[in-house]
């Protein structure tokens, strides 16, 4: 992709001024997203491209605020995510009628841990995924169970955590001892000087941006969209006795149904609990194969 030029992101600048950068950026409507990307893959139109990168810069500076507790750089953090939103855009294919911020959150999160992991040695955080699960979901999680305090962590905290995460007591007390003292403290100025904002003023409002709030209406459709798809595995039977019964509220009843197609309400139950498994294994393979496509693309792109 052709160098986008986007804002600058320098110690002479810092944090601050960039964020304030980057919300000058307007976001597109879904038809004007569309058109942009269809210029971008048909003509490699860069001042297309270029509208789409800037107006998810904020999605990208709201995913690395996620990482800010492990001790690097945010600005650089910031910077790994918008290679990875440069990347999305680059594969973006509008005509599968998703959002791009849908597929852009996957890139924009991979980049940033791949950034971390090269950055943390493997010495320090395991090489088994579920040691990374660990390292990646520990302070999440720590708040979650209000465990946040400095220091070793309580018995009893160590034990859910391990239990949720499915590792060992052991593994999650040495995680934890080798990432203290790693978080950022939220009264520290954002900028150099110490001057300006601090990260707290950044994290105040705890209510859901125009970003996140898109993602996660994109990912609703998404997944409807592949429930859709899922649903013409089944015969029309099973479809529509999996709908009365798993999508209708108040579900309709066994008895209702069984009246219905002539038949007991044990043998309906037995095509509910069958059509579910069906289309439970029709969105599995689905999601699988998006990322599957998107594993396969970063690939390429790294190697």
């Amino acid at each position: 992709m052709a160098n986008t030029n986007l804002p600058a992101l320098t110690p002479e600048g810092g944090l601050s001024r960039y964020l304030s950068e980057i919300r000058k950026f307007p976001m597109l409507e879904k038809d004007e997203e569309y058109m942009l990307a269809k210029r971008w893959k048909e003509h490699e139109d860069a001042d297309a491209a270029h509208q789409l990168v800037t107006s998810h810069l904020r999605l990208v500076a709201k995913i690395a605020m996620g990482y800010r507790g492990y001790g690097l750089p945010m600005g650089e953090v910031i910077s790994e995510g918008n290679v990875g939103l440069m990347q999305a855009v680059k594969r973006f294919e509008p005509e599968k009628g998703f959002r791009l911020a849908t597929y852009a959150m996957w890139w924009i999160r991979a980049s940033i841990q791949e950034y971390i992991l090269r950055s943390w040695s493997l010495v320090k955080i395991g090489t088994t995924a579920a040691q990374k699960k660990l390292f990646f979901n520990l302070r999440k999680i720590k708040g979650q169970i209000s465990a946040l305090e400095e220091g070793d962590l309580k018995p009893d905290q160590v034990e859910k955590i391990a239990h949720r995460l499915g590792v060992t007591e052991d593994e999650v007390t040495m995680m934890n001892r080798r990432m203290s003292g790693g978080d950022t403290s939220l009264n520290a100025p954002m900028r150099a000087d110490g001057e300006g904002a601090e990260w707290q003023d950044w994290l105040v409002d705890e209510s859901e941006t125009q970003e996140e709030e898109l993602a996660q209406r994109e990912e609703l459709d998404e997944r409807r969209e592949l429930l859709s798809i899922a649903l013409e595995e089944l015969n029309e039977r099973e479809r529509h006795i999996f709908v009365q019964r798993r999508l209708t509220d108040p579900a309709v009843t066994l008895e209702d149904l069984s009246k219905e197609y002539d038949i007991s309400r044990e043998r309906v139950r037995q095509i509910e609990v069958r059509s579910f498994e069906k289309v439970q294994k029709a969105m599995k393979a689905a999601l699988r194969e998006r990322r599957t496509e998107v594993a396969d693309a970063r690939t390429e792109y790294l190697d």
